[in-house]
């Protein structure tokens, strides 16, 4: 038997190794798509031997499925611990909803390869991991869903408002946003992204109070 220490070990360079094998792909087929990417290709970016690949995903398709559970993931963690912050530090739920447009917004600044494939395969349904992205999607969006359920629960948001259309949408805008402002606007800043974006969010885009 391993000592503790000795699993955790193994279990740090194991996550270490995976990591490597993601950051390999989703750039590789950010750059020439998924059926154009080898096996061979994401090991050699990767810096491993092939069947490396292999030892930690049975597949080419198991690795970007888990690729995307492991990004979708990490979204949805800096959303949630967005708004947790903001309630805690007393907040209003449009403070939350514009502390998650930030959090967002950091997170596809960080992976913005990952951000491209993402929004890509959302318009896709005959990929074998669509039911996995829908899973992970709805993760993501449930975290504003809570948000503004919790505001309609406390009178701050009109309780006509569908909440479920109104989370994809406050999340699409913040994808879309994104990636227009990486792709056709890099010179600016994400602090005036966001700017942009939260008088958008608190209905301030029409000069009046």
């Amino acid at each position: 038997m391993e000592s503790s220490s000795t699993r955790s070990g193994g279990s740090t360079r194991r996550e270490a190794t995976r990591q490597k094998l993601y950051e390999a792909a989703v750039t590789l087929i950010a750059e020439q798509g998924f059926s154009a990417t080898t096996v061979d290709e994401i090991a050699e970016r990767a810096g491993v031997a092939k069947g490396t690949v292999y030892y930690n995903f049975a597949s080419k398709s198991v690795l970007f499925e888990e690729l995307l559970r492991h990004g979708v993931g990490l979204l949805t963690a800096s959303l949630r611990e967005a708004a947790e912050r903001t309630a805690a530090e007393g907040g209003s739920r449009v403070d939350a909803l514009d502390a998650m447009v930030r959090a967002g917004l950091v997170f596809i600044d960080r992976y913005p390869a990952f951000t491209q494939l993402y929004v890509a395969e959302l318009w896709r349904t005959n990929r074998a991991w669509q039911s996995t992205l829908m899973v992970v999607r709805q993760e993501a969006v449930a975290v504003v869903e809570g948000v503004l359920r919790e505001g309609v629960a406390a009178g701050e948001f009109s309780d006509e408002i569908d909440v479920q259309l109104t989370a994809a949408a406050l999340v699409g805008m913040v994808l879309v946003a994104a990636l227009d402002w990486k792709s056709f606007q890099p010179e600016r800043s994400l602090d005036d992204v966001h700017a942009a974006l939260s008088r958008l969010l608190q209905g301030r885009v029409s000069g009046r109070d």
